[in-house]
């Protein structure tokens, strides 16, 4: 019987942060822990929990074989991963959150360790604060709160409190976009947080480096530890393993936090959440010239307003599926896993931003499938 509470992280951050690259690096290099894991993404198809179900399918051979699952994935009937409801956790806490705390917490003598990624566009308060739930708070806590951070975007002063700043911005370069309810929501993950990361340090220069720091600074308390990482932090099961294990028992604290939110429903503000101003498109196509389909992106990265692209990519001859991400005009792609023996070949790419025509976007990578030889 296990006597210990199970401890619960919570990983939050906006778009294209790097949550799910900091997940799929524990769940491949921890080892010995049994692991569940909830996902809580925007976009109508959950490319994240399918990234991360990668990690859970495969082997370091790449072996596909029935059973063959990562050390530390918890397994399931839903294959390792609790998917919940697209958009705001906050809005469907009591439906959908704690129904799957409570199936876990009936199995908590086999769980050692229980991640948690919200959506980019969710506040992690109302999400912890469930966690004082008498059938939750007997059996977990939160370990830690991680608001995970994109470096270069930080740095760049975008999704800021500083309001001058980003208005001097915004008439220097029409291309950004800085919508106030993106800076209140990164404030509100900001100052949850027992501990921040910043990501693609390896980016930054020195000075940039700096602004980063003070930014954070500026929102978080003294006690709350700012740490810069690169990409070699997901190889890397040393620096992995401590971020599991920060027993902060966030829940305890989680009621005196302030926050935009907060204040909002106070003042009798409409609950517009900031993922009511966004347009979430799947783009579904077979397979594809995998340099065609990236320049295609590429193309509507620069002429959209899109913020990020997230998905994988079937490719003629190649045994693996492309996973293909962007945020901004940054775009990035690598293999993770084997195609599966009866699992069907195809595209899909989910694309968050605004004013977006989901016809339009089709035709333009449809040119990718076109592309390949004959």
């Amino acid at each position: 019987m296990k006597l210990d509470k199970i401890p619960a992280t919570v990983v939050t951050g906006f778009l294209g942060s790097g949550k799910t690259t900091l997940l799929a690096g524990i769940l491949r290099q921890i080892t010995g822990k049994r692991i569940a894991v909830i996902v809580n993404e925007f976009g109508e198809q959950d490319i994240d929990s399918s990234l991360l179900r990668g990690c859970a399918l495969g082997c370091e051979d790449g072996s596909e074989e029935e059973g063959a699952r990562a050390p530390g994935m918890k397994e399931d009937e839903d294959g390792g991963i609790f998917e919940l409801a697209n958009g705001c956790i906050c809005c469907t806490v009591e439906e959908e959150f704690l129904p799957v705390m409570k199936k876990l917490v009936a199995r908590r003598d086999d769980i050692d360790h229980i991640l948690i990624e919200t959506s980019g566009l969710a506040l992690p308060k109302p999400l912890v604060q469930a966690f004082n739930w008498p059938e939750v708070r007997q059996h977990c806590t939160v370990d830690a709160i991680i608001t995970v951070v994109d470096g270069p975007a930080v740095a760049a002063g975008r999704y800021a409190s500083d309001v001058e700043q980003v208005e001097a911005q915004r008439r220097a370069d029409d291309s950004l976009d800085h919508d106030p309810s993106l800076r209140e929501l990164l404030d509100d993950q900001l100052s949850a947080a027992d501990l921040v990361l910043v990501s693609k340090s390896d980016l930054l220069s020195a000075d940039e480096r700096k602004r980063v720091e003070k930014i954070v600074a500026r929102k978080v308390s003294e006690a709350v530890k700012t740490l810069f990482i690169d990409p070699s932090l997901a190889q890397d099961p040393a620096r992995l393993e401590a971020l599991m294990g920060i027993g902060a028992a966030s829940e305890e604290g989680i009621d005196r936090i302030d926050n935009h939110h907060d204040r909002h429903h106070a003042e009798g503000a409409h609950h517009d959440h900031a993922h009511d101003h966004f347009d979430g498109v799947v783009i579904r196509l077979g397979e594809v010239d995998v340099e065609a389909l990236e320049a295609r992106l590429a193309e509507l990265l620069k002429a959209h307003q899109i913020y990020r692209a997230k998905g994988f990519a079937a490719i003629p001859g190649k045994p693996m599926r492309r996973v293909i991400q962007a945020v901004g005009q940054r775009l990035d792609g690598y293999y993770d896993r084997l195609w599966a023996q009866d699992e069907p070949r195809h595209t899909e790419l989910v694309i968050i931003g605004r004013g977006l025509d989901r016809a339009s976007l089709q035709a333009t990578l449809a040119d990718a499938e076109r592309a390949m030889p004959a």
